[in-house]
């Protein structure tokens, strides 16, 4: 899969674009159509979990997006993933009662 890393406001290290880039290969196991993906990294401000990963996912017909905050990226990185992996499921079986 295409994924396509954007960090605000920062410059993101190589190593936490490795690990974004292993964890939405991952995707790969559960739905092989997926044709690419776009992350965003921002850093807010406010409060403690002040790190957002926004991942956009396109598949045959549909974008899947999730959105995380958490004290790191790796953190927000999981759940957001965490949260596609749900979509992707929900996708499929929509694609298969149809």
């Amino acid at each position: 899969m295409n994924v396509n890393i954007q960090s605000l406001k920062f410059d993101a290290d190589v190593k936490l674009l490795d690990f974004i880039r292993r964890k939405l290969n991952k995707l790969d196991t559960f739905y092989d159509r997926i044709i690419d993906g776009e992350v965003i990294l921002k850093l807010n401000n406010e409060g403690v979990n002040n790190k957002t990963v926004e991942v956009k996912v396109n598949v045959p017909g549909e974008q899947l997006f999730a959105a995380a905050d958490a004290r790191t990226f790796e953190a927000a990185t999981e759940e957001a993933v965490k949260a596609l992996k749900r979509q992707i499921r929900q996708y499929k079986e929509r694609l298969v009662a149809h």
